[in-house]
């Protein structure tokens, strides 16, 4: 029995948690998207809440990002841009949270995934999680996530990542860049690197934290307004022949 997917968080001792799941490689369709993004959003007004951590169910993939299935049905440039604007409330909804989010990369990152760890606050990863920008490989671009991407890891490594867009890259390459903050041998491990930093933050100075994010995210204030411009730019490109092809093969392969 295939399990459904879900968006589901608890909070102990401070610590947040928060959970989405997908039967088809913790893909991002749109509902996933706005629970992910009122999530968060309301963790971020709780005042019982003093960090957060950000997870997904499973142990292969992180987050295979945009859901293909939701991508061959978009039939105009406004259906576009509504399923691509979801991305952009997630990342809002995370620049703008006044607590620090934890991320925790257990498996593969791919396209809106590789956005996801960028915009987290401090991401532990286990060394199985490689990266890859495939946006361009079905003929769109990472036009919304790209501002949390390069922002991260800056505008070169970002580039590369967007150019080659059908190769991984290594766990180490994404903590050279700055991607990751630890990378661990096991899970066990992660786990525990996880546990221990919130830990230490849910004890720590809420007002000094929320400060320190807000100064972390300076420059960024345009973003209500570009993501949703790059939400049309990907929603436009998403109804070309080339894209239609592009993931009707990738589909087909899966």
């Amino acid at each position: 029995m295939v399990q459904e997917a879900y968006v589901k968080s608890h909070i102990e001792h401070g610590i947040n948690t928060i959970e989405f799941f997908h039967p088809q490689s913790n893909s991002l369709p749109g509902k996933i998207l706005e629970e992910l993004a009122r999530e968060i959003h309301f963790a971020g007004t709780h005042d019982d809440t003093k960090v957060i951590i950000l997870k997904s169910g499973g142990d292969r993939t992180f987050c295979s990002g945009a859901s293909f299935d939701e991508l061959i049905a978009i039939q105009n440039v406004n259906e576009g841009l509504i399923f691509f604007s979801g991305f952009a409330h997630v990342i809002n909804a995370m620049r703008k949270c006044p607590k620090f989010i934890i991320g925790r990369i257990q498996g593969k990152c791919v396209g809106g995934g590789v956005g996801l760890a960028s915009a987290v606050d401090y991401a532990i990863a286990s060394n199985k999680a490689e990266i890859k920008l495939s946006e361009l490989a079905v003929g769109i671009g990472p036009f919304v996530v790209g501002p949390a991407v390069e922002r991260k890891i800056g505008t070169g490594a970002f580039s590369a990542l967007a150019i080659d867009a059908t190769s991984w890259r290594s766990t180490d390459w994404a903590k050279k860049k700055g991607m990751f903050a630890e990378v661990h041998e096991s899970i066990e491990n992660m786990d525990e690197a996880v546990d221990r930093l919130a830990n230490t933050l849910a004890q720590s100075n809420p007002q000094a934290m929320a400060e320190m994010k807000k100064t972390f995210w300076k420059g960024t204030e345009h973003w209500d307004v570009l993501l949703k411009e790059r939400a049309a730019i990907s929603g436009k490109l998403v109804l070309s022949g080339f894209t239609r092809n592009a993931i009707t093969k990738f589909k087909s392969k899966g």
